[in-house]
């Protein structure tokens, strides 16, 4: 099972919210989740952006990949 770290969409219509999830990489953007392990509000100003580096840093150590979005959010916050 290939594991990932990718953003699912909450919100509403013309107002997205982004989810950080760890999640199977054949299941749907918005299917199943393993875990949240933080959220992304780019309507705010500044952009919110909230992570659990423990979390992330526990799942990439047992081989999960990050997108290159959920990459640049982790570089944002100082999470490598």
């Amino acid at each position: 099972m290939a594991v990932r770290l990718r953003l699912t969409r909450i919100g509403g219509k013309k107002d997205p919210v982004w989810r950080v999830v760890v999640a199977d990489q054949r299941s749907p953007r918005d299917g199943r989740v393993i875990e949240t392990v933080g959220h992304y509000n780019a309507q705010t100003e500044p952009s919110t952006i909230v992570l659990d580096g423990d979390r992330i840093k526990s799942w990439i150590e047992r081989g999960a990949q990050p997108t290159d979005t959920v990459r640049k959010l982790m570089r944002i916050q100082g999470i490598s």
